[in-house]
């Protein structure tokens, strides 16, 4: 979660999912954005996503300026792994790493979980739902397949079926951040989400991590409320805005 520090580079996964080109930037401040506007022109960048931090207002007020539109809100949570309060129990409900040959079913459950979700690329009109859709159910197929995505990918199985998934990545030698979670709407409200990230916070200390962070949309109170419960605490957040260079 270094989004403290200005850095601005293409984005090929939101590129081809859109066929825009597009670029992110986060750590954005009223003196980096001229250098931030500069790469996208030079760039032929078409869309920016641009995130700063809620404290700095006035990259806030300098982005509306230039024509930025907020799009979400992200709030961090973060986990001392020292005191964690809830360990995992037998029963009908079994967490385990992912196998090879599932990631065609984690990428279904994104695909369903994330349908209409309110994220920043769903808030733009100009963005194709369908594919603001899709890129998580992508995210959640590289993740399954890929360590270079995530370094685990924990699924929740229910009767011999598959209903949830979370994906995990080592930040650093400290630091293990949560990425993209869900759960089949189909087995919502029976613990899935707690019982993934129990998990999760065991998974963390035995790569030797002292904490967890986690992020989501301001509005996504399900998320929140199952991360205070497990004591995770708010630490950080961070405003999303979308800048277009077309018409």
């Amino acid at each position: 979660m270094n989004d403290h520090v200005a850095t601005v580079m293409l984005s090929t996964l939101d590129e081809q999912h859109f066929g825009i080109r597009t670029a992110r930037a986060t750590g954005v401040t009223a003196l980096s954005l001229p250098m931030l506007l500069h790469f996208c022109e030079t760039n032929t960048v078409e869309l920016l996503i641009a995130r700063c931090s809620t404290y700095d207002l006035d990259a806030t007020q300098a982005m509306e300026r230039h024509g930025f539109a907020l799009m979400d809100t992200l709030l961090y949570f973060t986990h001392d792994l020292q005191h964690i309060l809830y360990t995992s129990q037998p029963g009908a409900l079994r967490v385990r790493s992912i196998r090879p040959a599932e990631a065609d079913t984690v990428q279904a459950i994104a695909r369903a979980a994330f349908r209409c979700y309110h994220s920043h690329y769903h808030a733009d009109p100009r963005l194709d739902p369908l594919a603001s859709d899709e890129v998580y159910a992508e995210w959640a197929y590289q993740a399954a397949r890929s360590r270079t995505v995530a370094d685990e990918v924990l699924v929740a199985e229910l009767n011999g079926a598959i209903v949830g998934f979370g994906t995990l990545r080592l930040s650093n030698d400290t630091t293990v951040e949560g990425g993209l979670f869900a759960v089949c709407p189909t087995a919502r409200r029976q613990g899935v989400y707690r019982s993934i990230m129990i998990h999760a916070l065991e998974w963390c200390t035995t790569r030797g991590a002292s904490q967890m962070l986690i992020s989501t949309q301001v509005t996504n109170l399900a998320s929140q409320k199952v991360w205070t419960r497990l004591a995770f605490e708010p630490c950080d957040s961070f405003y999303t805005f979308h800048k277009w260079f077309t018409q």
